[in-house]
């Protein structure tokens, strides 16, 4: 049983209005050990939407850990938005903040965001989708100082036909995870994908191209929003896990990663 939450955003994140208590307690009730806000901070993203205030994240959160230390531990982290040029800024920020655990993202590829319909409309799918894997490759190149890299083909969420296929990327989707396992590097399911797609990201098929090469590293996330989605559908990502050659799952604390046993 999975009992670590490990991609969760409050009222910190700019897309979310929960407040960090509610997601904290939401995660108790539904019988989790362990917690990890990870926060949204994308620099240079437009009108500054994800934004983070660091010191008062970081201040409430802590009074939250104090609070909830009985019922249950609760982890400070971050999830980046990372575009390469700005990896010293990065790196930087991270070297500021004692974090528990940093999620390298791309939600923007080079400053472009492939949630608006533009962005395909000028690409096309097949091109869109290998721009967005290409700027993974970019930005593991240049900043390095994360644990995992987070819901690795999001992209395909916003696929205007729906009809993704990780086999047409297979290549660079093996440079990618073949680069992230050379650099002591992990990735996560996230069950946030099977809402828009039916399944977790990433594909089924990289999840098992990644055991394949030879990678341990893997953390669960449910990408929450809301305190009714913290944990939501971990049954399905087990069962995912377990079908692609999986045994354990991995936590970080002081960015030091644990193997728990599914």
């Amino acid at each position: 049983m999975i009992t670590a939450d490990f991609h969760t955003h409050s009222y910190f994140s700019g897309d979310s209005s929960e407040p960090t208590r509610e997601m904290i307690r939401s995660a108790a009730e539904k019988g989790l050990k362990t917690i990890c806000l990870t926060e949204h901070y994308d620099m240079d993203f437009p009108e500054n939407e994800f934004d983070l205030n660091i010191k008062e994240y970081k201040n409430e959160l802590f009074q939250l850990k104090d609070e909830f230390s009985d019922k249950i531990e609760v982890l400070f982290g971050v999830e980046l938005g990372v575009m390469g040029y700005l990896s010293e800024r990065l790196e930087e920020f991270v070297k500021n903040n004692d974090f528990d655990f940093v999620i390298s993202s791309s939600h923007l590829i080079n400053g472009k965001d492939p949630y608006y319909p533009e962005y395909y409309e000028e690409f096309g799918e097949k091109g869109g989708m290998f721009k967005y894997f290409e700027s993974i490759l970019e930005n593991i190149e240049k900043f390095n100082d994360f644990d995992v890299y987070g819901h690795l083909d999001y992209a395909a969420r916003y696929f205007p036909s729906k009809s993704y296929e990780p086999l047409d990327f297979r290549e660079i989707i093996d440079e990618i995870l073949k680069r992230l396992i050379s650099m002591g590097r992990g990735i996560e399911i996230n069950t946030a994908g099977l809402n828009s797609l039916g399944y977790v990201h990433p594909h089924r098929f990289i999840l098992s191209r990644y055991k394949e090469l030879g990678g341990e590293i893997i953390t669960i996330g449910s990408d929450a929003h809301e305190r009714t989605r913290v944990a939501a559908d971990f049954d399905k990502a087990e069962e995912t896990l377990e079908n692609a050659g999986f045994k354990y799952y991995t936590v970080f604390r002081n960015r030091r990663a644990e193997f728990i046993k599914l």
